[in-house]
C-alpha cells in the first residue's frame, strides 16, 4: 500500500489534480473520496471529468446520490453523505455500477461505506489547509491493481506532491 502526499492551494489546482489522475484511471476503476465538508471533493470530480472528456456539468449529487457522465469512459459519480442504511446502496445499484468495465466510478464520502467496497481502490482524502484555498490531500492505492500503477501515478501527481515528502 503506498500513499502520496499532496497540496493544491486552489479550486482551479484541485481541478487539474483530478484531470491529472483521468490519465491514470481505466475502467472499472474506484475512486473514493473523503475528508471535511467543502475541501474540493466535486471540484477533484470536476477536473477528473475534464480529463475525462465530460462535457454536462458535474455538481455534487449529494441530493440526487448519483449522477452519470460521459466521456472516454463514463463517470458515475456517487454521493453517500446521506445514506442512512447498508440497504440504500443496493437501492442505488452501487455493485452494478462498480461492475461496469467502461466506467470509473467516484464516490464523494465513500469512505463510510468501505466495509462494503471492493479491495481495489484509490482513497483520495482532501483537508482543509491553512490557507481558505489550500487543501492537504493524500492519495492512497490499495490492491493489486492501483498497485500495479503507482510509477503512473506518482508520476500524473508529481506537480502536487507536498515539499518536503519524498510522495509516499
Amino acid at each position: 500500500m503506498s500513499t502520496f502526499a499532496l497540496r493544491t492551494d486552489s479550486v482551479d489546482a484541485t481541478r487539474s489534480l483530478g484531470e491529472a489522475l483521468a490519465g491514470v484511471v481505466r475502467g472499472g476503476d474506484l475512486l473514493v473520496l473523503a475528508g471535511d465538508l467543502g475541501a474540493g471533493k466535486t471540484a477533484l470530480t470536476q477536473g477528473l471529468g475534464r480529463g475525462l472528456g465530460v462535457e454536462d456539468a458535474i455538481t455534487s449529487p449529494t441530493f440526487t446520490l448519483a449522477h452519470q457522465h460521459q466521456g472516454r469512459l463514463r463517470l458515475h459519480h456517487l454521493d453517500v453523505y446521506r445514506f442512512e442504511a447498508s440497504a440504500e446502496i443496493l437501492d442505488v445499484g452501487l455493485f452494478e455500477l462498480l461492475d461496469d468495465a467502461d466506467a470509473v466510478t467516484v464516490i464523494e464520502w465513500g469512505d463510510a461505506i468501505m466495509s462494503a467496497l471492493p479491495a481495489d481502490l484509490l482513497e483520495v482524502r482532501l483537508e482543509l489547509g491553512d490557507g481558505d484555498d489550500d487543501r492537504e490531500i493524500s492519495v492512497r492505492l490499495v490492491g493489486d491493481g492501483w498497485s500495479a500503477r503507482r510509477r503512473a501515478l506518482g508520476e500524473a501527481v508529481a506537480p502536487w506532491v507536498r515539499q518536503g515528502s519524498d510522495g509516499c
